[in-house]
């Protein structure tokens, strides 16, 4: 496949995501009360216990209307994943054969669930991040949050652990591709755990250790079962690679 047609691929890929995300963007429309509602419930449940007003605050006219459209956007982004995951992967491994093409099927089933799964560990723990964050306002203070700014705060975070949770599927996809091995995988997990511990501890805003560990723990867990698969799929290599392939390049080949 020649370089212009994997840009016309690309752009297809693209296209049809972008098109998933504006048909989930409707959805999100609709249904737009019902999200800001569950969105700025951990706001309303930490007024319950204090004196002074806490809530979010639209400083200008066009602000109502901005923070509506960016919040369906993101409702869209999180409905159309099954589409946008399907054709990220797609483009990545277009070469695989019938069988590996099955398999990618499957992790293509299983990176919903994934994306699914970090988003909801995220949102769990958004309003022990706004309480500990908002903990610091003086007694008897307002605290009126500019609506976009904390509804961009909530939303990234979700986003951003819900791609998190989708490492082991791309880390899978290298391997079927043959990029990366299951030793080149597992001799890097210290590092990789490294960097794990420090995305966790950036993108939850709290003092306390616990809730790193809480988000920690399962990408963790997904890295370890990312490297027992690509273990598995490099033995199905080495008993279906021909002997030929074996033979030293100053030997004769038995072909």
């Amino acid at each position: 496949m020649s370089l212009g047609d994997h840009l016309r691929e690309l752009r297809n890929r693209i296209t049809i995501s972008a098109i998933a995300i504006v048909i989930g963007g409707v959805v999100g429309w609709v249904n737009y009360n019902r999200v800001i509602d569950a969105l700025t419930r951990p706001l309303k449940d930490l007024q319950k216990g204090r004196e002074g007003v806490v809530n979010i605050n639209f400083n200008g006219m066009t602000d109502a209307f901005a923070l509506q459209l960016t919040t369906s956007l993101f409702v869209g982004l999180i409905l159309a994943s099954p589409v946008w995951l399907s054709q990220i992967w797609g483009f990545i491994v277009p070469g695989l054969t019938k069988k590996e093409k099955l398999v990618a099927r499957l992790f293509v089933v299983a990176a919903v669930p994934l994306f699914l799964a970090g988003c909801f560990f995220a949102f769990i723990m958004v309003p022990k991040a706004v309480a500990v964050l908002l903990g610091f306002t003086p007694e008897g203070a307002y605290n009126l949050q500019d609506g976009a700014q904390y509804l961009n705060f909530v939303l990234k975070f979700i986003v951003a652990f819900g791609c998190a949770f989708l490492l082991p599927v791309f880390l899978v996809a290298l391997n079927l591709v043959g990029v990366l091995s299951a030793q080149v995988m597992l001799k890097g997990w210290r590092p990789a755990v490294m960097i794990i511990l420090v995305f966790a501890a950036i993108m939850t805003p709290t003092p306390d250790a616990y809730t790193m560990l809480f988000l920690a723990s399962p990408m963790v867990l997904l890295y370890f079962a990312s490297v027992g698969l690509a273990f598995l799929f490099d033995r199905r290599k080495e008993e279906h690679q021909p002997d030929w392939l074996d033979v030293p390049d100053d030997k004769p080949s038995p072909l």
